[in-house]
């Protein structure tokens, strides 16, 4: 009887240890993440429409999860948590530009390799979201480039604005294409997959643009001359990849840059000088018109932020393309 009781004792310790976080849980056994791990595509349904996101998820340890997020807008930033058990998966995000809560919570499920989920900020209802695999567009080079084209003519034919708030606030003249604030982003009517881009920009002190490659993937313009490097600044890919070094020119002067865009592969050019030499790009970045990376896209001249002018944009689209093993497209 006592031999019975010491031992129920036992296990009533034991379990309030485990309660009481002393002695640590079982650990997920070895590969428990996989079907979660690596970078994927996210929409957003928002109550004004879908918007693009995105997510990457890798291991912290042998057995934590870290993962690192692109929202609507902003850079790149890193989840407060992430865990993944059976097939749900929740991923805590700190808010950056996010009004009405402490953190972006994503919960979903895993389900013939997508995700699908709700995504809430703070104790609101949320929204529904979808995520799918990044492609990994692992194109090697380009086999054959096209002929040159030059996309700013004598009017705005060839572009239409973003949205219709602050119609007119684009202009050309003289073939300069001139944003004025209040304004909105600049989009294609063309669209690309791989191509060398060279265009010449000037803003006034103080001002901030971009470029978006693919509609996707914002090189950023901004008035940074003297100034350290980093991501966010200019001539970096904005949020994931700074610079080699600053080449930026003075404000109130043309600059010019030379673009080359292969699969996920980035190479740029400021003022002649090398900054970013066949570097990866992780996935897309804030301000995105959308995650659909296997797609053709846009380009679209940022200008919802400064004022900013554009000239001598020309675009020399791949002819033809060599894949590597495993690539998709």
């Amino acid at each position: 009887m006592k031999r019975e009781t010491g031992l129920a004792n036992g296990l009533l310790c034991v379990a309030a240890l485990l309660l009481a976080g002393v002695l640590p849980a079982a650990e997920p056994p070895p590969g428990f993440a996989d079907p979660v791990l690596g970078r994927w595509d996210l929409t957003v349904q928002g109550a004004d429409g879908a918007y693009p996101s995105w997510l990457e998820i890798r291991l912290r340890t042998e057995t934590e999860l870290m993962a690192e997020f692109v929202g609507r807008f902003g850079s790149r930033r890193y989840a407060s948590a992430v865990s993944f058990a059976g097939d749900r998966l929740q991923v805590r995000i700190p808010v950056q530009y996010e009004q009405g809560g402490a953190e972006l919570v994503f919960d979903g499920t895993l389900e013939d390799g997508r995700l699908s989920g709700r995504t809430r900020i703070g104790d609101g209802k949320g929204v529904a979201w979808t995520g799918v695999r990044a492609p990994l567009l692992g194109r090697l080079e380009v086999a054959a480039w096209g002929a040159p084209i030059s996309l700013i003519g004598d009017t705005l034919a060839g572009w239409r604005p973003r949205s219709a708030q602050y119609e007119g606030c684009w202009t050309v003249a003289d073939g300069i294409l001139r944003a004025t604030p209040p304004c909105v982003d600049l989009v294609s009517e063309a669209r690309f997959t791989d191509f060398r881009l060279r265009l010449e920009f000037r803003y006034p002190p103080g001002s901030n643009s971009g470029i978006y490659l693919r509609g996707r993937y914002e090189v950023q313009i901004q008035d940074d001359r003297g100034r350290a490097v980093d991501p966010l600044r200019i001539g970096g890919l904005y949020g994931f990849i700074a610079p080699r070094t600053n080449a930026a020119g003075k404000p109130d002067e043309w600059q010019s840059m030379e673009i080359e865009l292969v699969g996920r592969r980035l190479t740029v050019l400021l003022n002649g000088v090398e900054i970013i030499l066949q570097r990866e790009i992780p996935g897309i970045t804030g301000g995105a018109l959308d995650s659909d990376e296997g797609r053709p896209g846009p380009l679209m001249l940022q200008g919802d932020h400064g004022p900013i002018e554009f000239r001598n944009i020309v675009i020399t689209p791949a002819g033809g393309i060599q894949s590597g093993p495993g690539a998709t497209t």
